[in-house]
């Protein structure tokens, strides 16, 4: 895949935490949890490359996308390819661990994907799903103009980051925070402390110039 390609994996962690984003896809920083360890088995078979067709439906997995227009790319967990009269329409699936996320996150990696299709195969992508481990069921995800507005912001957020080659500064929040693998390389509550630090003595000082 083009190295210059945003990885589509990049807008997920993007919007989750944008320093999340910036500590795997620009330092290469990673490290392994129960979340992610769960993640990755139900991942198992979505990351073996295969095709099948079962009712009238060809699944092909651990496919390779991308879109030109957006700069993205990336390999998509499961496109389903579902005939109609005008042939073969593209419906993205993407393997989720545990429960729907109160965030939008899922849904722009997944809206990400139909951009890529849409631009592959040159038809519309009107919806897609997530299967989430726990519930083990489908959620429907329509890609409105919404989530699409949505979706390349995040996009242009997460280029602008990788332009800048800067990653955020840390800042922490219990329910995000807690669930993430690099809490520990993060730091986020000690480096958050010595930002408010620095400030204190940043206006210090300039209160005695003022003076």
């Amino acid at each position: 895949m083009d190295a210059e390609l945003i990885p589509i994996s990049a807008l997920q962690h993007m919007l989750y935490c944008p320093r999340q984003c910036a500590l795997i896809h620009l330092e290469q920083q990673w490290a392994e949890n129960l979340h992610t360890a769960e993640g990755r088995l139900l991942h198992d078979r979505a990351d073996t490359p295969g095709v099948e067709r079962r009712y009238g439906i060809r699944t092909v997995t651990a496919m390779p996308i991308s879109c030109a227009e957006f700069g993205i790319g990336g390999v998509a967990d499961v496109v389903e390819f579902h005939a109609n009269e005008h042939g073969e329409r593209p419906y993205p699936v993407e393997y989720k661990r545990g429960r729907p996320k109160a965030h939008r996150a899922d849904e722009v990696q997944l809206c990400a994907q139909a951009f890529c299709l849409e631009d592959m195969f040159d038809v519309p992508v009107e919806k897609g799903a997530l299967f989430y481990g726990m519930p083990r069921r489908r959620q429907v995800v329509i890609f409105d103009e919404e989530l699409r507005t949505l979706t390349r912001q995040v996009i242009e957020q997460t280029r602008d980051m990788f332009i800048s080659t800067r990653t955020p500064l840390a800042t922490y929040e219990a329910r995000r925070c807690g669930n993430c693998s690099l809490l520990d390389l993060c730091q986020p509550r000690l480096l958050a402390r010595a930002g408010r630090v620095r400030d204190w003595l940043e206006q210090q000082l300039q209160d005695e110039g003022e003076s």
